[in-house]
């Protein structure tokens, strides 16, 4: 029996604003005296992916996430002496609300599952602070417990994340499920731990692994408006 839902928060709960699609990565550039292609955004963020996976369960360190913002603008083909300012100033930027937007759906889900009486937790790997984004997002009194891999020390998938998430809603792995856009963070990550865990996959194309994870009982949804029937 599902007692505890845990949601991953980036590309699940919020999605970025301008400030982090190609035209702000342009302008970000421009800032730094970089001219970048902002049509080879999508190809570099998508290759991007694989500096992310190389982290492994390693603790948290910002040098990654600034890397992988650095491998975007190289891919946009940006270069020379402010390449490494100006990816750590969009590394910083990611943690301030204001550049993100709440999916449509986000609040009603939320106070569905609350109204159910299921505890409601986050975990993150973001450094964005925790307290600060349900309070921009008016989401107070519908969270219980919150923890982000910068306080914690590991990043997901590290198994020790989400033993202290469950920790801190007071239920036993198999009490609860683990809801995220990543396959290797979040549903792997929660498998390992112990939880059941359902796929975001808001594309209109069908996930290249949907198939696999229903045969592991993971289903894959397109909105969290479906997760209130998968529970």
């Amino acid at each position: 029996m599902i007692r505890a839902v845990l949601f991953d928060v980036d590309f699940t709960l919020i999605e970025p604003g301008p400030m982090f699609r190609a035209e702000g990565y342009h302008s970000f550039c421009a800032r730094h005296g970089m001219q970048v292609d902002a049509s080879r955004f999508a190809e570099a963020v998508a290759s991007a992916a694989a500096v992310l996976d190389s982290a492994g369960e390693t603790p948290y360190d910002a040098a990654i996430f600034v890397a992988y913002t650095r491998h975007i603008i190289e891919r946009m083909g940006g270069a020379g002496v402010n390449l490494d300012a100006c990816a750590r100033e969009i590394y910083d930027e990611w943690a301030s609300c204001r550049h993100f937007e709440l999916y449509d759906e986000v609040p009603s889900v939320l106070r569905a599952l609350a109204a159910r009486g299921l505890r409601i937790g986050l975990i993150s790997n973001s450094h964005r602070c925790l307290e600060s984004f349900q309070s921009h997002f008016e989401l107070g009194g519908l969270i219980d417990a919150t923890i982000s891999s910068p306080d914690h020390g590991f990043m997901k998938p590290h198994p020790s994340i989400f033993s202290e998430a469950l920790q801190r809603l007071g239920v036993q792995p198999s009490e609860a499920l683990m809801v995220g856009d990543s396959v290797r963070d979040d549903v792997e990550g929660a498998l390992g731990a112990g939880m059941r865990a359902v796929l975001v996959h808001r594309s209109g194309r069908p996930h290249p692994r949907a198939v696999e994870l229903d045969a592991r009982g993971v289903p894959t949804i397109r909105s969290l408006r479906e997760l209130v029937d998968v529970i």
